[in-house]
């Protein structure tokens, strides 16, 4: 089964291709010539991953499956939410977004959050060839970076009962207990069971 992921970024593709089934074959927008960038200007994380989804499939016919990923953190009503990419400008500078959710979040603030990630699949024309999926881990916003791996907001966010940030985790950690993770465990067993692959 050839599958497009709405993405060329490196390391959501890097993360998301061990998780897949075996007989998955995954594509990303570059390998399907797809050069231009996807709209994401809906309000909500469901909305923006429907979007993408739908404008590979629409535009390429190829089935396709869409992410929207966004930290909430408690003491920002929520913030960055659904604009976590672009939370600094649209320059979308994973440094430049850690920098400012740490100026806008007072030391002796609530510090817990949630990452949350909503994946889309589409796989024909209709309401019925469309699915979603979603995965979240509680954890709470560090004071400062720690650790060098992972990408985004990683450095700052330790998930719940643990003392390490996603940073300072190996890949294989943090695919075992990651918001992404959790919503691609979902779209695995789907497609296990929809389209008998393993």
């Amino acid at each position: 089964m050839r599958l497009c992921f709405a993405s060329n970024n490196a390391h959501k593709l890097d993360e998301i291709r061990p998780l897949l089934p075996a007989h998955v074959e995954l594509l990303s927008l570059a390998d399907i010539g797809c050069e231009e960038e996807l709209p994401e200007t809906q309000d909500t994380l469901e909305g923006n991953a429907l979007q993408k989804a739908h404008y590979v499939w629409g535009n390429y016919g190829v089935p396709c499956f869409a992410d929207d990923t966004g930290l909430e953190v408690n003491a920002l009503d929520g913030a960055p939410g659904v604009y976590s990419a672009r939370y600094a400008g649209p320059q979308r500078s994973s440094a430049d977004n850690v920098q400012k959710l740490l100026r806008e979040l007072p030391a002796d603030a609530d510090r817990t959050a949630r990452f949350r990630t909503v994946i889309a699949l589409v796989v024909g024309p209709s309401e019925d060839d469309e699915f979603t999926f979603s995965g979240e881990v509680m954890g709470r916003i560090t004071a400062k970076e720690r650790g060098a791996a992972g990408f985004g907001y990683d450095p700052i966010f330790e998930p719940e009962d643990l003392e390490r940030t996603f940073a300072e985790m190996s890949g294989e950690e943090k695919n075992q207990l990651s918001h992404r993770a959790r919503a691609v465990a979902q779209l695995t067993s789907f497609l296990k069971e929809r389209y008998s692959v393993e």
